[in-house]
């Protein structure tokens, strides 16, 4: 069997139901005929009266030229090429792309031109998780002619909820070729450039310099800070999304002087009030939402239509499907953006919730214990031993040591004076970050000894328990 791709114009006019067709044959006339008794609104546009095919098409296998009368190889595929005026440039938008992209082309205010903004463009998406997935899926769609992405972190099974753009077949692999696995399935058409690494203060404005605009996938607020610091230095325009729990958040930073995230949050809130996606929860649709509108905004970016989110915070929460927006101006003493701070370059910001990311130790070396030497006092219960465990409640419903004692960390100043300091205290959260804070607040308040599970829940099962299920 062979195939023949028409140009987008002919099968619509033409109302062919695609625009590449299979047909039998030994030539290529042969092949147009098969076609043209399936379809007879094709014959009038293909061929004169006298039978010969009109001299306004070409008919190429290969990148070769093919005549009409001659054997053709089994399993041939022809490409049919129309003459273009000066208005249509092929070699910048091939038939196939036409073709694939024939739903914007059409669209008023987009066309060949918009279509060809969009292949020049080159996006930066940063963070391939549930944000991630929807934005890089549907710019990838869209015909975006470069993607970069950016993650250090692999598939895990937890992922699956709401990373749609990974699968049962790449856990375990980086999620950055995970990713282009997929997207390069999608669109055979774009550039897909990967970065299997965390974005940190040596390499982010390397990386953002090369793109256009940059669209925040992230899920923690060091890095958040530090792409929007990149982004206003660069003078790259930002889309920003967040999710947590039922609700998101979009807006667009760093564009034609409007206002950058520091100008909206000056500063993270703490630990207690920041869980991320992974301890605090996601409901699996809510990150489709939100990368949706993400993906909208940087495809209008492009394009140079309809009016942005600058200036103004979208809200969504998806229990009561409601949107809501907040404006919001330009700080004029914005420590990124303002004019007296604008060159500065990015730093790490402060840490607040680092769960999902590479973090440096916080207390001293032997302030922690590793899961196995934890599994060994257990098992031994040896001493006086309290396994304190920090994170709130709807965590442990999914994984938790045996015997723990529950005090959320915003609760624990309140209720410390429950605990004895005479005895040793072990302290347990998701990764870390939140068991650090509270075991400072038991070393300031007199205890014995306090000591973090280094790695959290997350290390212990990968080290000691890898059947316990993780989120």
């Amino acid at each position: 069997m062979n195939t023949i791709q028409f140009p987008a114009i002919l099968a619509r006019v033409a109302n062919l139901p695609e625009g590449r067709l299979e047909a039998d044959g030994k030539t290529l006339r042969e092949l147009i005929e098969h076609l043209c008794e399936r379809h007879a609104g094709l014959r009038g546009h293909l061929f004169y009266d006298n039978s010969r095919l009109k001299d306004h098409f070409l008919f190429t296998s290969a990148g070769e030229l093919v005549e009409p009368d001659l054997a053709l190889p089994a399993g041939s595929s022809i490409e049919v090429m129309l003459a273009a005026s000066g208005g249509i440039d092929t070699a910048t938008l091939s038939n196939e792309e036409v073709q694939r992209y024939v739903r914007h082309i059409t669209l008023p205010g987009v066309g060949r031109q918009g279509q060809q903004k969009l292949k020049d463009a080159k996006v930066l998406v940063i963070g391939t998780g549930g944000l991630g997935s929807p934005v890089s899926l549907y710019l990838a769609a869209a015909g975006v002619g470069r993607l970069g992405l950016i993650d250090f972190d692999v598939v895990e099974s937890s992922n699956l909820q709401r990373q749609v753009v990974h699968g049962n077949s790449t856990l375990g692999m980086p999620k950055v070729e995970s990713a282009k696995r997929r997207l390069q399935d999608l669109n055979s058409c774009i550039e897909i450039c990967t970065y299997n690494a965390s974005l940190d203060a040596d390499n982010a404005v390397r990386l953002i310099e090369q793109y256009d605009l940059v669209v925040d996938g992230t899920d923690n607020f060091s890095t958040r800070y530090l792409v929007n610091d990149a982004c206003a230095q660069l003078r790259k325009p930002l889309v920003y999304g967040s999710v947590y729990r039922f609700e998101g958040q979009v807006s667009l930073f760093n564009h034609n002087d409007g206002p950058c995230y520091r100008c909206l949050y000056p500063s993270s809130p703490p630990a207690e009030l920041s869980p991320s996606c992974s301890a605090g929860g996601v409901i699996g649709v809510l990150p489709g939402l939100v990368g949706l509108v993400q993906a909208t905004e940087a495809i209008k970016l492009i394009l140079g239509i309809g009016e942005s989110l600058v200036g103004r915070l979208l809200c969504i929460n998806a229990l009561s499907m409601k949107f809501n927006e907040v404006r919001f101006r330009r700080r004029p003493e914005c420590p990124t953006c303002s004019p007296d701070h604008s060159h500065r370059s990015p730093s790490e910001a402060e840490v607040a919730c680092l769960s999902s990311t590479p973090t440096k130790s916080a207390l001293p070396d032997d302030f922690y214990i590793d899961p196995m030497a934890l599994k060994r006092l257990i098992d031994k219960r040896e001493g006086e031993l309290v396994l304190l465990d920090v994170r709130d409640a709807n965590e442990l419903e999914v994984c938790k040591l045996s015997d723990v004692l529950h005090i959320p960390l915003a609760q624990l100043e309140s209720r410390i004076d429950e605990l004895d300091r005479d005895k040793d205290h072990y302290v347990v959260c998701y990764a870390g970050a939140r068991a650090e804070r509270a075991a400072s607040a038991l070393i300031a308040a007199g205890f014995r000894n306090a000591q973090v599970l280094k790695g959290g829940m997350k290390r212990w099962v990968r080290d000691v328990e890898p059947t316990m299920p993780i989120y």
